[in-house]
């Protein structure tokens, strides 16, 4: 384990908003390294997510955002399990980092799993049909590499985030659902344009 200094500690924590002794111990299974201490990080707080994702979320915040030319408007649910994280200063800059996503990348869905059976199968075959010819495991492969960018046009948390595309919607929920340890999650949104056809 390499020792770090606490200047390191104090930029990885001005980077990530997670506590000092978290910081130290990536930064040591770094090896003093702040890119891989906060790829760690990351890392981790998708396990903790993972262990939350079973907890209700009952609370959370409805945002909204109208684009200057008052021709997009957005509305995003955001859940957490209690009002006391929803009121929090980090929570809400989220909830309206997340609606001006929407409002830039137009996702149609929040997650793969919302997308219906289908609107898949449709895409799934329009991929195959790209690659025809090819034996069938090759096929299977390339179709479901070409299913992961569909999802980083059609789902907002498979998006890069537009501020810092290195990290993606999914990654930013969970990084704020391991800082303040509640189960977070993107429940729905709405996004309409003037002129845009229902």
């Amino acid at each position: 384990m390499a020792t770090v200094s606490a200047e390191t500690v104090k930029k990885l924590r001005d980077r990530t908003g997670l506590g000092m002794m978290d910081c130290k111990k990536a930064l040591e299974e770094a090896g003093g390294d702040l890119a891989k201490a906060e790829e760690i990080l990351r890392k981790q707080g998708l396990k903790a997510a993972e262990l939350r994702a079973s907890r209700g979320t009952k609370e959370g915040r409805i945002g909204h955002y109208i684009h200057l030319n008052s021709k997009i408007g957005v509305l995003v649910e955001l859940a957490c399990e209690t009002d006391f994280v929803a009121r929090n200063a980090e929570f809400e800059k989220l909830l309206k980092d997340l609606c001006m996503q929407v409002a830039a990348q137009r996702p149609l869905y929040v997650a793969p799993e919302n997308i219906p059976a289908d609107v898949m199968a449709r895409e799934r075959d329009i991929q195959a049909a790209q690659v025809q010819g090819k034996p069938a495991n090759i096929v299977d492969k390339i179709v479901e590499g070409k299913l992961k960018d569909f999802y980083k046009q059609v789902c907002l948390l498979e998006q890069p985030f537009i501020k810092d595309p290195s990290v993606t919607i999914r990654e930013m929920v969970s990084a704020l659902n391991a800082k303040l340890g509640e189960n977070i999650v993107v429940r729905r949104f709405a996004r309409l344009e003037v002129g845009e056809e229902a």
